[in-house]
Formats: structure tokens, C-alpha cells, sequence
């Protein structure tokens, strides 16, 4: 049986203001999802997970991230939208005044939890999962980079998302951190969520098999499940 659709653009024009980026892109991310985001610095990959997030708005084409419409969002929807999304940057963007537990807390509460009980649950299950359950103390700048990411992936797991959305997620950790944050992610959707990766570290590429949307020519290419070969 087909998995379930996360997320889709369909012959979707994407726009930075009035500057035309992307062109007919087409592309479908399913439940189990991994899938590597490719192309050449400038040539769209940034554009595509705004346009997902909502930070860029769908002015042609068709696009759905879960139940949300992509050419119908309001303004109104989009923090519910990205609610339903775990976004991961390359710089981690932690807070760097509070621990790893006040930073999760913080989010949370931004997102309306309320129950103090069940939020010290969650964010103990999600600094678990990645491996970080010992450092909730810790302020970030007494972690490592490596450690600092897994602290942002463990923030976008928070709400449970569908769909996880990185951000050159490993662009700024030497080659053994980068691999175990490879690791965590792609693990992470083999549980039932998808993750899409923006990357340009196609070194490490080669251990996933995963299909890859690659951005060039002002338009995608889709690849099939398959390791990379380059």
C-alpha cells in the first residue's frame, strides 16, 4: 500500500518578490521520507523549504504541506503550519542565555503548551531520542557543535511534526559529526516522519539510499530511491 502524502508542489512558480527562481517544479514527499535537497548555492533549495514553511508565499501552481493549501495559506496559518513542521537550521539558532531544557520550554510554551508536567515529559522523550538525555542542564556554549544540533533536532521534534525541514543541517560540523547527525535524521524517518534536506555535502550523501530533488536550470529534477553516484 502507497504511504501517505506529507507534502507537495505541483508545476508550482516560485518567487523571491518579484525575481522569478523556480519554474514548473513538481515534486511528492511521503510518510518514511528521506529525501536530500540538492543544487548549487543561489540555485533554490532555501526558496523551496520557504515556500514550504510559508515564509514565501505560492503565487502559481498547487502545493500542500498536511492539511494546509499552500496557494490558499493565510498569514493567520502560517505558525500553524510551521507547527506542524520541525525546522532545522545550520546554525543551530539555540538561545544562548538559557539551557537546552529552557530553550526546548521555550518553545513549547511559544507553541501553547501549558501543562508543566507533560512539557518536562516531552522534552525528557525528545533529548532521548537524540541521544542528549544527560545535557538538558547545559548552557549551548558548554556543548559541542555537534551536540548543539542534536539539541535542535531534538526542539523540531517537539510538536511531533509530519515533516522536518533541514537547513544545511550539517554544514557547519566536521565529517564524523556530520555523519551521526545523517545518522539521527535519516533514522528519525524511518519512525514514520519525512525529512527533507537541504545539502550540498554530497560526500556523505552516498550511505542513504534516498531520491534526491535537485535544483538547477531554474527547475527541479527528481531522482528515484537509489544511492548517489557522482
Amino acid at each position: 500500500m502507497a504511504s501517505e502524502s506529507i507534502a507537495f508542489l505541483s508545476e508550482a512558480t516560485i518567487f523571491q518578490g518579484d525575481h522569478l527562481v523556480l519554474n514548473k517544479v513538481n515534486f511528492e514527499i511521503r510518510k518514511g521520507d528521506f529525501v536530500y535537497l540538492i543544487g548549487k548555492t543561489g540555485s533554490g533549495k532555501s526558496s523551496i523549504l520557504k515556500t514550504l514553511y510559508g515564509a514565501l508565499p505560492l503565487k502559481q501552481g498547487d502545493g500542500r504541506v498536511g492539511e494546509y493549501d499552500l496557494r490558499k495559506l493565510k498569514r493567520s496559518q502560517v505558525p500553524f503550519l510551521r507547527r506542524s513542521l520541525g525546522i532545522v537550521f545550520q546554525d543551530f539558532e539555540l538561545l544562548g542565555d538559557r539551557s537546552v531544557n529552557d530553550n526546548l520550554k521555550f518553545v513549547l510554551r511559544a507553541t501553547g503548551w501549558k501543562d508543566k508536567g507533560k512539557m518536562e515529559i516531552r522534552m525528557r522523550e525528545v533529548l532521548d531520542k537524540v541521544g542528549m538525555a544527560t545535557k538538558g542542564y547545559k548552557m549551548p556554549h558548554e556543548l559541542s557543535g555537534g551536540e548543539q544540533q542534536r539539541v535542535a533536532v531534538a526542539r523540531a521534534l517537539l510538536n511531533d511534526p509530519l515533516l522536518i525541514l533541514a537547513d544545511e543541517p550539517t554544514g557547519n560540523l566536521d565529517p564524523s559529526t556530520t555523519q551521526e547527525i545523517l545518522t539521527l535524521l535519516y533514522e528519525i524517518s524511518q519512525q514514520g516522519r519525512a525529512v527533507l534536506m537541504a545539502t550540498h555535502d554530497y560526500v556523505h550523501m552516498t550511505k542513504y539510499s534516498s531520491h534526491t530533488i535537485r535544483c538547477e536550470d531554474s527547475t527541479v529534477v527528481t531522482t528515484a530511491a537509489a544511492p548517489i553516484s557522482l
